[in-house]
């Protein structure tokens, strides 16, 4: 009996290629001995609805589209009673989680990937009852992912980022929170907070931390203290950017449990989407809960 395989993808994502490759990407899964169910996703969340239901019934879901059809899928998958095995095809803007796990920006070639591949364990992150993939955050640009129009994004790709996130440096809010983790205790005003299992957010490489590694247990935490003045913001520039330990403006550890307790209700993004507001926020890692499909040769992924 042929193996069962949904194929979920957003038409929408990165310019709509992946309607140009549909043919050849059911011919690589049907050529893999999978019999394919193909559903494109018709509206926001309907990815995550999709698997929660679907789940059971395949061996192994295949999603493409940007981080936040991956976020979805994964979101789903965890709600669901199965954790079915998964596949990524990326097809959109960023692509953080796939350029993490090394997954081909070639869409042929990361279908070949998805059916062909090995399984990889991946840690998932908790937070607040929801799930995400790579990147919980707050702060300062947080809002430009989410805020950014799928056409804008479509046309300038990762420009658009940029050019949303530039209106932003108008007003930066500052934000007064007690943070805890493995029995320390922050009391601060921050202007950014990221919690990551990525080796790059919004694009950029080595903005999360050192020896980064998506399998176990740990996330990497980077909190921005609130600069006092334009030589304070110089010296956090430059700290994320080197990644060295040698300024008292950025806090940066790994932590499988993270609880947050801000002065006031502040907006979160989950993948690059709207997370909701939240006055309390807990976080934590589930180790190796789902499993994804990545290239054979890589004996690790770091």
């Amino acid at each position: 009996m042929k193996k069962k395989l949904l194929f979920i993808f957003n038409p929408h994502s990165g310019k709509g290629l992946i309607k140009n490759k549909l043919l050849e990407i059911v011919d690589i899964m049907v050529k893999a001995d999978y019999e394919v169910t193909i559903y494109p996703t018709q509206s926001k969340g309907d990815a995550q609805n999709h698997v929660r239901e679907e789940a059971k019934n395949y061996d192994l879901i295949v999603c493409s589209g940007g981080d936040g059809t991956l976020d979805e899928a994964v979101s789903g998958m965890m709600e669901s009673e199965e954790k079915t095995l998964l596949g990524y095809i990326p097809a959109g803007s960023t692509n953080d989680f796939a350029n993490s796990l090394r997954i081909p920006k070639s869409m042929l070639k990361a279908a070949n990937v998805a059916v062909k591949g090995r399984r990889f364990p991946v840690d998932i992150g908790y937070f607040n009852g929801d799930s995400f993939v790579y990147v919980a955050a707050f702060g300062l640009f947080t809002a430009v992912s989410y805020q950014t129009s799928q056409q804008l994004k479509n046309v300038l790709g990762h420009a658009a980022y940029i050019l949303e996130g530039m209106k932003q440096l108008l007003d930066i809010p500052v934000y007064k929170m007690r943070v805890e983790y493995d029995d320390e205790v922050l009391e601060d005003e921050f202007i950014y907070g990221m919690i990551t299992n990525s080796i790059s957010v919004g694009g950029f490489k080595n903005l999360t931390g050192k020896n980064v590694l998506l399998d176990d247990g740990v996330f990497e935490v980077t909190l921005i203290k609130a600069p006092k003045n334009p030589l304070e913001l110089n010296e956090i520039i430059a700290a994320l950017t080197s990644r060295k330990d040698d300024t008292d403006l950025v806090y940066s550890f790994k932590s499988s449990n993270i609880k947050f307790y801000p002065e006031e209700i502040i907006p979160w993004t989950l993948d690059g989407e709207f997370g909701g507001d939240h006055k309390e926020v807990e976080i934590r890692n589930m180790h190796q809960a789902l499993e994804i499909m990545v290239k054979n040769k890589e004996t690790s992924v770091k």
